[in-house]
């Protein structure tokens, strides 16, 4: 090769070099984390530590703002959005998978129903998340925390078409032994996979080795609830 071509191999070597790496399994769509309340993306860093060992190339967690729900879950739902659609952009995918915890699974939800998500995700996995309301949202007052109560008219207009989930596989995991989303039984959701862990706090179903390994085999497309159960009837 002549000098003037390798300068340009290596300019091109070069620019490249500064490019963000994609890399992304044949049919396997790039993952969205979505944390809860007063949470940030280290929250997932167990779960982001367990699917890069599973072979996930593509992982990435928002940072809500504000975190503490004062916004809004419509807001926060605008910024599930916004994510996805940087995540798609990145790499190329046309769907993405959401992995969400707690108040993050409201906004998730509302970004499926409301905001036209189910044509851009594939796999939603709710983990623990207040879907038929909380008891716990009376401790706090702003107007996220009065949408996560039970009967609020969010989740009243989101209980319409519960299970309508179009082409969007959804799994939900939880515990019945959550302090944080009372009744625990307000994870389930209509139309969905689901399956319980005898975790004994919330915030550690984001690092509790079985939900891990559900959450990965609900990604890869794997999971079956053992042994099978069925969603309480809301």
């Amino acid at each position: 090769m002549r000098a003037g071509g390798l300068i340009l191999a290596a300019l091109a070597a070069s620019s490249c070099a500064n490019l963000p790496r994609v890399t992304r399994a044949p049919g396997q769509p790039p993952v969205l984390l979505v944390h809860g309340i007063d949470d940030s993306h280290r929250a997932f860093a167990s779960m982001q530590e367990q699917l890069s060992r599973a072979g996930f190339q593509n992982v990435e967690a928002l940072d809500f703002s504000p975190n503490d729900g004062s916004c809004g879950i419509p807001a926060l739902a605008s910024q599930v959005d916004a994510a996805v659609e940087r995540l798609r952009e990145r790499t190329g995918a046309p769907k993405v998978d959401v992995v969400a915890f707690s108040m993050g699974t409201l906004a998730t939800r509302f970004y499926l129903m409301r905001l036209g998500g189910k044509a851009r995700v594939r796999t939603f996995v709710s983990l623990s998340g207040p879907h038929h309301g909380t008891w716990m949202g009376y401790l706090r007052w702003n107007h996220g925390a009065e949408q996560m109560r039970p009967n609020s008219p969010l989740l009243t207009d989101l209980a319409k078409d519960e299970g309508d989930w179009g082409e969007v596989k959804v799994v939900s995991l939880w515990t019945p032994l959550d302090l944080m989303i009372v009744p625990p039984s307000s994870s389930a959701l209509k139309g969905a996979v689901h399956q319980t862990f005898p975790v004994l706090a919330h915030p550690l179903m984001l690092s509790d080795a079985r939900v891990l390994t559900a959450v990965e085999q609900a990604l890869a497309g794997h999971f079956v609830p053992t042994p099978p159960s069925r969603a309480p009837d809301w």
